[in-house]
């Protein structure tokens, strides 16, 4: 089980109260009145809530919670976004040899361009 403390006015603590808002609204609803209906029995229900799966977690999920849990742990939070910002941070170096391929491209191109033309 993992527990995820988070701003209550950020989106992800706002969409988790509207899921438990239709949680709670449609637990009545779910459970007909109408005479002829068999509603579930309650040992029956019970072993069907124990027995039913739990939901996993993917890797990329529990490897992205480890990483949050390590940055706050260690206080690099700050420390990291003022690194990725600079000329040294990833975004910037990948886009940095995505022009430098396309550069090496387009000289190539012309190479094999110029020996097709004689």
């Amino acid at each position: 089980r993992v527990t995820k403390e988070v701003d209550s006015t950020s989106k992800e603590a706002k969409s988790f109260l509207k899921q438990q808002e239709k949680w709670q609204s449609a637990a009545p609803a779910s459970f007909p009145t109408v005479s002829g209906v068999k509603r579930p029995s309650g040992m029956s229900s019970l072993l069907g809530k124990i027995g039913s799966k739990k939901q996993k977690m993917s890797t990329l999920e529990k490897s992205k919670l480890d990483w949050e849990n390590f940055k706050e742990e260690e206080g690099i939070v700050e420390e990291l976004a003022i690194h990725n910002r600079g000329k040294d941070g990833y975004i910037e170096r990948k886009a940095f040899l995505e022009r430098v391929d396309h550069r090496q491209f387009e000289i190539e191109r012309d190479i094999r361009l110029s020996r097709m033309k004689p």
